[in-house]
């Protein structure tokens, strides 16, 4: 499991266009990804499971939990990504409630777009 942020200061100021925004970048794939948004209403859990291929969960409001193989729980609030390799054993949980959008692909690195938590 690796952990990484996307908030806004570790985000790029766009100017051009007549622009002024700032993107935080999280990843790019060259082999078709699914995309979702996951809800997890109070006390929400998906259960533990292996990861049929790369998954990055994208915490977009709210907090929670996950773990990996290890049974230790790390907290994970709006800004934070977490990133499960093809196989590996994990679960998300929220005593408060969380949305997040979970990208799948056989490709997906996003260590190249991300800085680590």
């Amino acid at each position: 499991m690796e952990l990484y942020q996307f908030s806004k200061d570790s985000g790029k100021k766009i100017t051009e266009f007549n622009s002024d925004f700032t993107m935080s970048r999280i990843l790019q794939t060259n082999k078709s990804a699914h995309i979702g948004c996951m809800h997890l209403e109070e006390n929400g859990v998906v259960g533990y499971h292996q990861a049929v291929v790369p998954q990055l969960l994208i915490i977009i409001n709210g907090e929670g939990y996950v773990r990996g193989k290890d049974e230790e729980y790390v907290k994970v609030q709006t800004g934070d990504a977490v990133f499960w390799e093809k196989d590996e054993w994990h679960e998300t949980k929220s005593t408060l409630g969380l949305t997040a959008i979970l990208i799948e692909s056989e490709e997906l690195k996003p260590s190249l777009f991300m800085s680590k938590k």
